[in-house]
C-alpha cells in the first residue's frame, strides 16, 4: 500500500497537459487531429493515471508510458469504424462482412471516377444535361435482353418502386409460399403495402397451382408477383406454375407479371456442380418486369436493377420516389465495369471474386489449405491439420446447399482458450474472422484472398508465444 506522502509525490510527478502537448511525439498528432481533440485525450489519460495512483496500482511515474498511452488513444480514436477484414468463414456472400468483393480488374476505372469530375449527368456529344442511368443501360439491355432498365439503391427498393408505380391501390397476387422475409426483417407483404398495393395471397406454403392465380383475378387486380425464394428451399411435395405460365395468364388479364429474382445470376453455375438457378435473361424473356440485386451473385456493388418492357420502365422512371432511391456515381461506375466483364462469361468466372470463389476446384482448395497449414505448423505448440468441410454461398443464394471445401484446423496449446483466441483474431489490427468449433479454430481457404495467408500466420505466431 502506498502511503500518503508517496501518493502526493506521485501526483506532483505527473506531467502537465501543456508539457505533453509540446512533447515531440505528440505535436504531430495535433497537426492531424487538432489541439482540442488531443487535449481531451491527454486529460483522459491523466485522469486514468491519477485513479491508478489512488488505487495503488501505480508506484512510479514514467513519462514515456504516459506519452505512449496518449498515442495509443489517438490511434484508436482515428481508427475508422469501417475496416477491411479477412473472411475465413467460408461464407462467400457474407452479409455481415459486406457481401460481394468487387473485381480487382475494375479498380483502376473506379478510382479514376472517384477522384475526378465525370460526365455523370452531362451529355458530352450534345453539350446538355444527361441522365445518370444511361451509363449502364446499354450493357444491361445487352446482357438481360430487356427493352429497358433502371438502377436503384437495392433490390427491396426496386420491388417497392415498381409496385408503387404500377399497382397503387390495386391487388398484387402472390403465392403464400413466396411471402419471404429478407435481411433486416423486411418482408414481401410489407413491401407490397408500402408500395401502395394490397396483398392477395393464393395457394399454400408448399403448393400453388395456376388455377389459384386464375381464381384470384378480379377487377381490382393490379399485377401478379412472382418471388424467387432465394433464401430458403421447400422440398418434397411441392408445386409452382412456371414463370412462362404466369406471364401468359397476366397477358390475358392485361396486367403486368413482376418477377423478383432477389439474387440475380447471369451464368449457369450448374455446370460447376451447383443446383440450377433461374438466370436473369431467362426471367426477362418470360416476365414484364424483373428485379434483382447487384451485390450478390452478380458480384458487383449494392444496387437494385429493374429490367423489362420499355413502356413499364418509363412509368417507373417518372415516379417521384426515384430521386430518393437513386444511386451515386461510384455505384454506377462499379456496376458498369462489373457488367462489362460478363460480356466474356469465362472472364467473368475468372475475374469476379464471387464467381471465382464459388467455382474453385477441390484440388486448388487443398493446395491452399496445405500451404497455410504447413506455415502454421512451424509455430511451436500448435497442432494444425487440413480437414474436409463445407462452404456456403450465403447472401440468400443457393439456400441449404453446401459446397465441399478444405478447412485448416488449428488446435491450440492446452493453456490457451480457443474462445479468447478467436476474439483476439477478430479484434486484431487486421481482423481475422474464423469459425470456432469444438475448441478448434477453423479457417476455410475458399474465402481467403491473396496475401491473407501471410497475415494469418503472422498474427497467430504473434499470439502464440
Amino acid at each position: 500500500m502506498i502511503n500518503k506522502n508517496t501518493r502526493e509525490e506521485l501526483f506532483r510527478e505527473i506531467p502537465s497537459v501543456n508539457d505533453l502537448i509540446h512533447h515531440s511525439r505528440i505535436e504531430p498528432l495535433i497537426t492531424e487531429m487538432g489541439g482540442q481533440e488531443v487535449k481531451k485525450l491527454i486529460n483522459s489519460v491523466l485522469t486514468e493515471v491519477r485513479q491508478s495512483i489512488i488505487s495503488g496500482k501505480v508506484t512510479s511515474i514514467a513519462l514515456d508510458q504516459i506519452v505512449q498511452s496518449i498515442i495509443d488513444e489517438c490511434t484508436l480514436k482515428r481508427r475508422p469504424s469501417l475496416e477491411p477484414v479477412i473472411n475465413g468463414t467460408g461464407v462467400i456472400l457474407h452479409t455481415n462482412l459486406g457481401r460481394s468483393l468487387l473485381s480487382p480488374a475494375i479498380k483502376d476505372y473506379v478510382n479514376r471516377i472517384m477522384f475526378s469530375y465525370s460526365n455523370l449527368e452531362y451529355n458530352l456529344q450534345e453539350k446538355r444535361r444527361g441522365l445518370r442511368y444511361h451509363h449502364v443501360e446499354k450493357v444491361l439491355r445487352e446482357l438481360t435482353g430487356a427493352e429497358d432498365v433502371l438502377v436503384v439503391n437495392n433490390n427491396a427498393a426496386a420491388v417497392m418502386l415498381t409496385l408503387d408505380t404500377l399497382v397503387p391501390s390495386k391487388e398484387v397476387i402472390v403465392s403464400r409460399g413466396e411471402l419471404v422475409e429478407i435481411g433486416g426483417s423486411f418482408r414481401i407483404p410489407e413491401i407490397i403495402t408500402k408500395g401502395g398495393g394490397t396483398l392477395h395471397e393464393v395457394g399454400t406454403t408448399n403448393k400453388t397451382h395456376l388455377s389459384d392465380y386464375q381464381a384470384a383475378l378480379n377487377e381490382d387486380t393490379g399485377a401478379i408477383l412472382k418471388v424467387h425464394t432465394s433464401n430458403y428451399r421447400i422440398i418434397g411435395f411441392t408445386e409452382r406454375p412456371s414463370t412462362a405460365e404466369l406471364q401468359q395468364l397476366a397477358e390475358v388479364a392485361d396486367i403486368p407479371m413482376i418477377n423478383d429474382l432477389g439474387s440475380g445470376l447471369f451464368i449457369d453455375l450448374s455446370k460447376y456442380g451447383l443446383p440450377k438457378e433461374p438466370l436473369i435473361q431467362e426471367a426477362v424473356a418470360n416476365s414484364d418486369i424483373v428485379t434483382f440485386s447487384g451485390d450478390k451473385l452478380l458480384g458487383g456493388p449494392q444496387a437494385g436493377i429493374i429490367a423489362g418492357k420499355h413502356s413499364l420502365i418509363e412509368k417507373v422512371k417518372s415516379n417521384q420516389l426515384l430521386r430518393a432511391l437513386r444511386v451515386d456515381k461510384l455505384t454506377l461506375a462499379a456496376l458498369e465495369a462489373t457488367l462489362d466483364l460478363y460480356r466474356n462469361p469465362k472472364r467473368a468466372v475468372r475475374e469476379i471474386p464471387t464467381l471465382r470463389m464459388i467455382t474453385l476446384e477441390m484440388d486448388e482448395l487443398t493446395r491452399r489449405a496445405n500451404d497455410l497449414a504447413n506455415k502454421l505448423n512451424t509455430v511451436n505448440g500448435l497442432s494444425v491439420k487440413v480437414i474436409p468441410g463445407s462452404s456456403q454461398v450465403g447472401g440468400g443464394s443457393f439456400p441449404g446447399y453446401e459446397i465441399p471445401t478444405a478447412l485448416v484446423s488449428v488446435q491450440l496449446p492446452e493453456d490457451y482458450s480457443a474462445t479468447r483466441f478467436e476474439q483476439l483474431l477478430r479484434t486484431g489490427p487486421i481482423p481475422i474472422i474464423a469459425r470456432l468449433e469444438h475448441d478448434q479454430i477453423l479457417l476455410d481457404v475458399r474465402t481467403l484472398q491473396a496475401g491473407d495467408t501471410e497475415i494469418i500466420y503472422n498474427r497467430i505466431a504473434e499470439l502464440v508465444k
